[in-house]
């Protein structure tokens, strides 16, 4: 009866824990939190002095009693403690306007497809202990397929492919469930770290994860493009240890992921082998539909489009697409309780 009466005083929230950003739409207002999912520690007292965009600025930058770090690796709680400090701290974030002592909002939350049932408990425990008075779980396909409004309840094939942080989930989706998947932990933090390794073997040269993460965005690619791009790569000399710089181009890049990207690309093809024919049909009308920051890499869907010889869509902001589906379903949740997981905090 009392988490009743706070949950009057409460948001309703949905929220894309990934494992680069944590993102929270509130009902009513949407998303309202974009930050990294970054929590900084100090290890001798185990404080927490930084979560999220603060803590983000500290990554390297810190000193040898200070670590920042990710709670959660490949898309599923690595750290419950920290997770569940992260989730009070957004949590509280999201009513600090609101007059409320003890927020108790209802919560839903996207996991990746595939989690074991200890993984999909541990994400109910960390959202209840961290304020929730109830847990939903979507799976991130599902409310990404939602956030891009297709069509998933109809009785036709829908594909989507969502690629995060940590995991890219491939999955047909069809009458509000999924058919035919593969979820897959290679995604943006593996081209990362190719990133990384490609200028360790080719030019002696250390980089650290944010800078890796720059140089992808800003000249990363798929696809050969159009126009030649060049990215300065700054980092330590490993045969001097001294600061060095050098220029890079999107060829170069291209090289150094294209193994990760031909896992994705791979996973994409073993998906609709397994899809039955008719769906099939339905996804050589629709097209394939791309989800996740993943799929802002530079000739991604040029890429899946010439192996699949599928048309390839990207959705709108597809960076928040997961966020908006859990925001969708939010807004109408008793007609769409079906594409739910069942959990033991709901009533």
């Amino acid at each position: 009866m009392l988490n009743g009466l706070m949950g009057l005083f409460s948001h309703d929230i949905g929220i894309d824990l990934g494992t680069a950003n944590t993102l929270v739409y509130v009902r009513g207002q949407g998303i309202i939190i974009n930050e990294p999912s970054v929590v900084a520690i100090n290890k001798k007292t185990k404080q927490i002095l930084a979560i999220g965009d603060d803590a983000r600025r500290m990554v390297g930058r810190t000193p040898a009693n200070i670590v920042a770090i990710r709670p959660l690796v490949d898309g599923v709680i690595s750290d419950f403690e920290v997770t569940e400090q992260m989730l009070k701290y957004f949590i509280t974030k999201v009513h600090k306007e609101k007059f409320t002592l003890i927020p108790r909002p209802r919560v839903v939350i996207g996991i990746p497809y595939g989690v074991t049932e200890v993984e999909r408990r541990a994400v109910e425990e960390a959202a209840i202990n961290s304020g929730a008075r109830e847990v939903y779980l979507i799976e991130e396909p599902v409310a990404a397929a939602i956030g891009a409004r297709l069509p998933i309840q109809d009785a036709s094939g829908n594909m989507i492919v969502d690629i995060g942080g940590g995991t890219t989930e491939v999955a047909v989706i069809s009458l509000g469930g999924i058919v035919t998947s593969r979820s897959i932990r290679v995604a943006g933090d593996e081209m990362n770290e190719d990133i990384i390794n490609y200028a360790r073997s080719q030019f002696n040269l250390l980089l650290g994860p944010r800078t890796a993460e720059e140089i992808k965005i800003s000249i990363g690619s798929a696809f050969p493009m159009n126009e030649r791009a060049e990215a300065p790569m700054r980092g330590r000399d490993l045969v001097s240890g001294l600061p060095r710089e050098i220029i890079v181009n999107d060829e170069q890049i291209r090289k150094a992921i294209t193994k990760s990207v031909a896992i994705l690309v791979d996973s994409i093809r073993a998906t609709i082998e397994e899809t039955p024919p008719e769906l099939v049909a339905d996804i050589m009308d629709r097209g394939i539909v791309l989800a996740g920051g993943g799929a802002l890499l530079k000739g991604l869907d040029l890429l899946i489009s010439q192996s699949t010889g599928t048309a390839v869509h990207i959705a709108d902001d597809p960076l928040t697409c997961v966020a908006r589906g859990t925001g969708i379903v939010l807004e109408d949740i008793e007609n769409l309780k079906a594409v739910l997981l069942p959990t033991e905090f709901t009533r």
